[in-house]
């Protein structure tokens, strides 16, 4: 479990890291401008219906419109508001690859639960990704410190780490004596042992949060936010922070005065552990951070025992491939290769949550002969996940060696924060090889002799490292092309090209 949280702010850019046993494990960014927006609610227009895809594209007032599926729809919700709808053709094209486009047994079809113009009250779900909106809902849930409410859903639910019966029956039943009618409660694993006036509290303001954002949808006009969820280091405050931190160390005092102040009213036993620092160097590089982010953005990790992982994103799914590497172990093949595998799974469980990889995932571990072996490391895998806060489905070993699985993603990966495409291979990681592009040159000399029949000279500018492979060991090739065309070539180098940039040109 985490053992500190440390924060840095830097301008308009917030970093959150969660660093475990000195480890970095997880890395969250907000840089104002593209801030996450999931759990905040929005009066919003319809202003598409798709009934082929059944789903709609609502205006909440982001930059791309966002989607509804009609799955994500609570009808009842749809009354709340009661403003006349107004015409808007404006709409917006594409979807989620996957689309509900089958609506849930009896419910109704998209059509007939909302129309353009219509105004709802809508929450995110699920971040604008690449080119994607964000994913909507109208079941709203809004999330304290110790339970989320869940105004349109008549439900009680405990969390499954409280394991104890005893302790589950006094959770549910001080929630269901206080909850309101028609509605429900999540109770969250910090409840736990916690004293039930705390519980009441959390509820009490959630329920006033909630008729605050009735009153507002009832005073404006979509699209209009109507309540935004906490900024990011206050919601890893409310959602992380337990008696598994030791600290938590930030470097902004008026975001400590803020962090102190919310831990002052829901969880003082452990406002000492918030420490405000005051170093000269920034924070980050004190605590080892910078250089473990570094690492991250390689797309190959080392392993301690000499192994390693090559981490691949493709437009479909995430790769990770396990190699043995340096490691040659001390025994049999078949031990070493478990040895390799046991550590990559710990690896990569830590690649997952730090990267923020969602979606389909292919673990490509080293081939085990014994069925025991795969079903160790498959355990393994399993009991690493336990502390990823994200959901995952995980099929079993195959005899190929291969892992299937998925993971839920509500954020962009921390590649989209960090990094941006390579102009130079436009994101294929290859650049031409200098032959090739030696060739490639010689060939449009030919082409531009061809179009400049009346000139006399041929020049080419291009890298460094191409103009001495042209003037050196491809020089003979160079002297053909000048007899085949009969016109002199020139090559000059220009150091600020880049690898694959030429020019061919004539006089």
């Amino acid at each position: 479990m985490p053992s500190e949280i440390i924060c840095n702010t830097t301008g308009r850019e917030t970093r959150v890291a969660v660093i475990e046993n000195g480890q970095l494990t997880e890395l969250h960014v907000d840089r104002g401008d593209n801030r996450g927006f999931v759990g905040n609610i929005y009066l919003g227009k319809v202003v598409r219906v798709l009934p082929g895809m059944q789903a709609a594209f609502v205006d909440i007032g982001l930059e791309r419109a966002a989607f509804l599926y009609v799955g994500d729809i609570y009808p009842d919700l749809l009354d709340m508001h009661h403003k006349d709808p107004e015409p808007d053709d404006k709409g917006e094209d594409g979807a989620e690859d996957h689309p509900r486009a089958v609506p849930r047994a009896g419910m109704p079809s998209i059509q007939d639960l909302l129309k353009e113009g219509q105004e709802i009250v809508v929450q995110i779900a699920k971040d604008p990704i690449g080119t994607k909106g964000a994913r909507l809902t109208t079941h709203i849930a809004l999330p304290g410190r110790y339970i989320v409410y869940m105004p349109t859903v008549e439900h009680v639910g405990i969390s499954r780490r409280i394991e104890k019966d005893k302790e589950r029956r006094r959770l549910r039943d001080f929630v269901e004596q206080y909850r309101p009618k028609g509605a429900g409660f999540i109770v969250r694993t910090v409840c736990e042992n916690q004293p039930l006036e705390n519980l009441k509290a959390d509820m009490d303001f959630l329920l006033k949060s909630w008729v605050k954002v009735q009153e507002l949808c009832k005073a404006r006009r979509a699209p209009a936010p109507l309540h935004a969820e906490y900024g990011l280091i206050l919601r890893h405050v409310r959602d992380v922070f337990d008696e598994s931190i030791d600290r938590l160390v930030v470097d902004d005092k008026k975001i400590f005065d803020e962090v102190r102040s919310f831990m002052a009213d829901f969880m003082p036993r452990l406002r000492d552990r918030v420490h405000l620092y005051r170093g000269s160097e920034p924070i980050f590089d004190t605590y080892g951070v910078e250089s473990q982010i570094s690492r991250s953005l390689g797309r190959k990790v080392w392993l301690k025992s000499g192994g390693y992982l090559v981490i691949d994103q493709t437009e479909a799914l995430m790769a990770i491939d396990v190699n043995s590497g340096k490691f040659v172990g001390s025994s049999s093949l078949e031990e070493t290769t478990v040895q390799t595998n046991m550590e990559a799974v710990q690896e990569v469980v830590i690649q997952l949550r730090l990267r923020n990889m969602g979606g389909i995932i292919i673990i490509d571990l080293i081939d085990m002969e014994k069925e025991s072996n795969r079903d160790k490391v498959y355990r393994a895998l399993d009991e690493a996940l336990k502390a990823d806060r994200a959901r995952t489905n995980v099929l079993r070993i195959s005899e190929l060696g291969l892992v299937e699985m998925t993971r839920k993603r509500v954020q962009e990966g921390l590649d989209r924060y960090l990094t941006e495409t390579c102009p130079t291979c436009s994101g294929t990681s290859v650049v031409r090889s200098r032959a090739t592009l030696g060739f490639d040159i010689l060939r449009e000399v030919q082409r531009e002799a061809g179009r400049n029949g009346s000139a006399k000279t041929i020049y080419v500018n291009t890298t460094p490292g191409i103009a001495d492979m042209l003037y050196g060991a491809s020089f003979s090739d160079v002297e053909a092309v000048e007899r085949t065309i009969n016109k002199r070539i020139i090559i000059r180098a220009l150091g600020h090209f880049h690898p694959e940039q030429f020019e061919v040109y004539a006089r």
